[in-house]
């Protein structure tokens, strides 16, 4: 559903809370805050602007740092008085130099989270850069595109086998291996996953000949 500035409720003080999210890996960034003015400046320029309490004045985020966070969507919650933002990052959104402001842990580390694929792409965007001679993610690079499709054909077949044979202690470790080798592919090929997630949603949004939605797909 559509939204406008005049469906958001400032507090007394004119401001909003943001909370700015990573469009690919789904980590949560920041929470900064806004008011009117900067939001404005934001859908024009395409670039996350706040209002830093602080120093009583509007900033553009990575203005002086670079680390810039460029608007994909921006979401109102259901009682329209917080943002969520949908962003591309262009490096670390926390001024420690760590990817998310939200890196102190209360609780021990969970495992399993549905955001990893999108976190190990980051990873990878980063790692492509480093010394091949001590990166195995740049050595495989480095080796070009057939040498990386064929990691992805040899994990495939030895994931598929993991699979026939109903050993899930394999399935996992070679699925990981796969899901690795398909995210590097992806990244020599110039294909972001962006590019994929989207072809899934418009084959799950696909009317069927029913009429309906499909699920899976096609």
């Amino acid at each position: 559903m559509a939204f406008s500035l005049d469906d958001v409720k400032f507090g007394s003080d004119g401001l909003v809370p943001v909370i700015v999210q990573d469009v690919l890996s789904g980590e949560v960034l920041m929470m900064a805050w806004a008011n009117r003015e900067s939001l404005e400046t934001t859908l024009s320029s395409g670039m996350m602007t706040f209002w830093s309490r602080s120093r009583n004045e509007i900033w553009k985020k990575g203005e002086t740092s670079g680390n810039t966070l460029a608007l994909q969507e921006l979401r109102l919650d259901c009682d329209g008085d917080a943002l969520l933002a949908m962003v591309e990052p262009a490096g670390p959104a926390c001024h420690t130099g760590e990817r998310s402001c939200f890196h102190k842990l209360l609780t021990p580390p969970c495992e399993g989270r549905g955001t990893f694929p999108g976190v190990l792409w980051r990873y990878l965007e980063k790692r492509r850069l480093d010394d091949p001679a001590e990166s195995y993610t740049a050595r495989l690079l480095s080796k070009g595109l057939r040498r990386v499709a064929q990691k992805v054909g040899e994990e495939g077949v030895e994931t598929a086998l993991a699979v026939a044979a109903g050993d899930r202690k394999e399935t996992i470790c070679e699925a990981a291996d796969l899901l690795y080798h398909l995210e590097a592919a992806l990244l020599a090929s110039g294909v972001s996953p962006r590019e994929i997630y989207a072809e899934l949603e418009r084959r799950h949004d696909k009317p069927s000949p029913q009429g309906q939605t499909t699920e899976r797909p096609s």
